[in-house]
This record gives structure tokens, C-alpha cells and sequence, in this order.
């Protein structure tokens, strides 16, 4: 499975424009959710760098209880297999229904996403 879909890529890539360079950045709604089937590492995706398509903005958790805002390589994501081969997914029912602050603050209060 693709981590996001044409749809997804643009709109990523529309928010990370739109706040590449500035001071202040607009607060957006995550555009994906990813998660790791095998463990409890989830990240909610809003952005990509502009200038570089591989890095993503987001909430992430590894699922040890700190979930934080942060970058990460797509690509690293993707070469990611567990038991049986299993790579991180898509979680195909997500929609988001508040910022990705209001989830990251949630989810520092329960240690975790909440998604």
C-alpha cells in the first residue's frame, strides 16, 4: 500500500507550502494517518518540505508513551517490514476533525494518539 495517495500528496504538499518560510505556521488538520500494524507507532501527517517531497510534518508517536511534532523521512517509512513483511500503513478511515495541535495536546495528555 501507498503511504498516501495523489489526492493526500497534494494537499501535504499545498500546506507545506504555504508555511514554508514563515515565522508563524498556519495550524492545519492532518491530511493522513500512517500506523505500524505490529506495534503502537501512529503518525498524523500534515505537511511535506516543499523542498524536499521525502519529508513530512507531523505528530508522531513510536508508541513508547511521548508523542511528539516533528519531521520524518517517508522514505524510511516505507522500507519498514515487520513479522511477515508488513510495512506501515494507511489507515484508509481516517479524517481528521481538529488541528494537529489539538491532537498533539491530547495526546500529551494521554501519552499517546488518539485518532
Amino acid at each position: 500500500m501507498k503511504l498516501f495517495t495523489e489526492e493526500q500528496h497534494r494537499r501535504l504538499l499545498a500546506q507545506g507550502r504555504a508555511n514554508a518560510g514563515r515565522e508563524e505556521s498556519q495550524d492545519f488538520k492532518p491530511v493522513v494517518k500512517l500506523f505500524c500494524p505490529w506495534n503502537g507507532a501512529t503518525w498524523l501527517l500534515s505537511e511535506l518540505d516543499p523542498d524536499d517531497t521525502d519529508i513530512a510534518f507531523g505528530l508522531c508517536d513510536l508508541g513508547m508513551g511521548f508523542p511528539e511534532l516533528g519531521s520524518v523521512r517517508l522514505s524510511e517509512l516505507a522500507a519498514v517490514r515487520g513479522p511477515g513483511g508488513l510495512g506501515i500503513e494507511r489507515d484508509i478511515h481516517f479524517r481528521a476533525d481538529k488541528t494537529l495541535a489539538a491532537y498533539a495536546e491530547e495526546a500529551a495528555r494521554e501519552e499517546r494518539i488518539i485518532a
